[in-house]
């Protein structure tokens, strides 16, 4: 098949753009450079040894996305393209809600005038709000604690109408939890433009002497020590998960969850990457971050029962390949 991937010279895209030209699909990239770097064409270019087309735009330029499609004929969709720093979006609610939205209306209005009928979503599990975990995908979605998991909920209803009006349609939501990690070959991974959003660039950034400290959210959640505790996720998995939910989807609205089930705490991540790197990372204790919960696990059971995928690479794994990736990262 034809894909387009959005967003795909980000983070997750990036590594699900591999994964699909190794399962024989034919990829085409659209990404606006606004978290990403063009140098990430060429090192998958290189792990792969096959060529990428890759069109410089924004999801949001319905014109332009319209010239897109009309020059390929796509198969299906994965959509990554967007704004994803929960503490940023509380900050600068408009940019979220207008690109996060905006693009999503953008695509599914290209998706259903070019008859491309398979739209796989990039949702999060910020959506189920202050829901206790383990989280499922029958759960009914809490009131979510910021604009980020906000535009993610709106998407989701978006997608779901769209399923309504169009049966045609084949929608896969994907919630997915924490991912870290990289390529083992350590020539891909999580490069974030500016000072990182997520913990484990920072954590690998103090290490290599680019920022002086890690700074740890809250440590007087109800929490096995005391810190936030997530569903961390090797990328590698995530990217596996996207191709499984492409290749099997089904007419109408499909949700997983994909994570390991497994919730680890900020101190353990860090203790983990100490242990395994043989690295020291300082760190202080602040303020809990506003839009924070303690704790967020994922129940992937759904996942690999409808489609055959289950979380295989470890917390052990995981700092090793994002250390990997950082320490030889130019």
């Amino acid at each position: 098949m034809q894909i387009l991937v959005t967003g795909g010279l980000g983070f997750i895209g990036s590594h699900t753009a591999l994964l699909l030209k190794e399962a024989g699909h034919d990829v085409v990239i659209v990404d606006n450079l606004s978290n990403s770097k063009l140098d990430v064409l060429q090192r998958i270019k290189k792990i792969s040894n096959v060529d990428y087309k890759f069109y410089k735009a924004d999801v949001t330029d319905e014109a332009k996305m319209k010239e897109i499609f009309a020059r390929n004929k796509f198969d299906g969709i994965i959509h990554f393209a967007g704004l994803k720093a929960v503490s940023e979006s509380i900050s600068k609610p408009l940019e979220y809600y207008y690109n996060n939205v905006v693009s999503t209306l953008c695509l599914i209005k290209c998706a259903l005038e070019y008859n491309v009928e398979r739209f796989v979503f990039s949702s999060s599990a910020t959506v189920y709000g202050e829901n206790d975990s383990p989280l499922k995908e029958d759960m009914k979605l809490g009131l979510t604690t910021n604009p980020y998991g906000e535009t993610k909920v709106i998407n989701e209803k978006i997608l779901r109408d769209v399923s309504v009006a169009y049966p045609h349609m084949a929608i896969s939501l994907l919630r997915y939890f924490n991912p870290i990690g990289a390529h083992p070959s350590g020539l891909l991974g999580e490069a974030p433009n500016g000072l990182p959003n997520n913990l484990m660039p920072f954590i690998t950034q103090v290490a290599s002497n680019k920022i002086k400290s890690l700074k740890v959210f809250g440590n007087d959640y109800e929490t096995v020590d005391g810190t936030g505790v997530r569903d961390y996720i090797h990328v590698m998995d995530l990217a596996k998960g996207h191709i499984k939910a492409l290749e099997n989807i089904k007419i109408g609205v499909n949700v997983y969850n994909l994570g390991t089930g497994k919730g680890t705490s900020v101190l353990e991540l860090i203790n983990a990457f100490e242990k395994i790197n043989n690295i020291k990372i300082p760190y202080e204790i602040v303020e809990r971050r506003k839009g924070d919960v303690a704790a967020c696990f994922a129940d992937a059971t759904k996942a690999y029962k409808e489609l055959g995928w289950k979380a295989e690479l470890t917390i052990e794994d995981m700092v090793r390949d994002a250390w990997n990736f950082e320490k030889d990262y130019k």
